[in-house]
C-alpha cells in the first residue's frame, strides 16, 4: 500500500516537472528568433541542468552559447578553471544546445554529467530555438549584451579566444 502511494506521487511530481517544461519550450518557441547586432537578443525561458527556470537573456552581460559538443567542452574546461562563480562575476549566462542528443543519452549520461558542474548550464533541448544563431563548428559563440540587446557576436575557438572576449585587460 505504502509502495504504490510513494509510486503515484513520484509519478505526479515527475507529470508535473514534464509538464511545466513542455510549457516552457512552448512559450520559447513563440518568441525565439534570429540574434542580430543592434536588436533586442530574444526571451526566452529555459531550464538549467537541475530543473531551475531560466529567463533569457534577462540582465545577463554574455551569453556563452554553445552549439554543439566540443564548443561545450571548451566552455565548460575554461569555466572550471574560473571558478564556481565566474557565471556571476562576468554577468554570463552559459547556453548549451543540446537539441541533437538522444533522450536516453541526455537523461542517463549527460544530465547526470551537467550536475556535477558547479555552474548553471542553461539548456536548449529543442532545435528551434537556436537554429537561427550565429555558430561555428566547434567553436563558443559569444554575446555581448546591455540591457537585453545585442552589442556584439564573437565567435571563440580557444581558452585565450575566450579570456580575451570575456575579461578585462590585465593592467601593469
Amino acid at each position: 500500500m505504502i509502495s504504490s502511494t510513494l509510486r503515484s506521487r513520484t509519478s505526479v511530481r515527475y507529470l508535473a516537472r514534464r509538464t511545466v517544461a513542455l510549457l516552457l519550450v512552448l512559450s520559447s518557441l513563440a518568441q525565439a528568433g534570429p540574434l542580430r547586432t543592434g536588436e533586442l537578443a530574444p526571451s526566452m525561458a529555459l531550464e538549467d541542468q537541475h530543473g531551475k527556470a531560466v529567463a533569457l537573456p534577462a540582465q545577463a552581460r554574455w551569453l556563452m552559447f554553445a552549439p554543439d559538443k566540443a564548443a561545450a567542452d571548451l566552455a565548460q574546461d575554461w569555466l572550471k578553471t574560473r571558478g564556481p562563480r565566474a557565471l556571476d562575476t562576468l554577468g554570463a549566462i552559459y547556453l548549451a544546445d543540446i537539441s541533437g542528443m538522444p533522450s536516453l543519452v541526455t537523461q542517463f549520461v549527460a544530465l547526470p554529467r551537467l550536475r556535477e558542474l558547479p555552474f548553471p548550464v542553461v539548456l536548449a533541448r529543442d532545435a528551434a530555438l537556436t537554429a537561427d544563431w550565429p555558430r561555428r563548428a566547434g567553436q563558443l559563440t559569444l554575446v555581448a549584451l546591455d540591457g537585453g540587446r545585442v552589442l556584439r557576436i564573437d565567435h571563440a575557438a580557444s581558452a585565450e579566444d575566450i579570456a580575451q572576449r570575456l575579461l578585462p585587460p590585465a593592467t601593469p
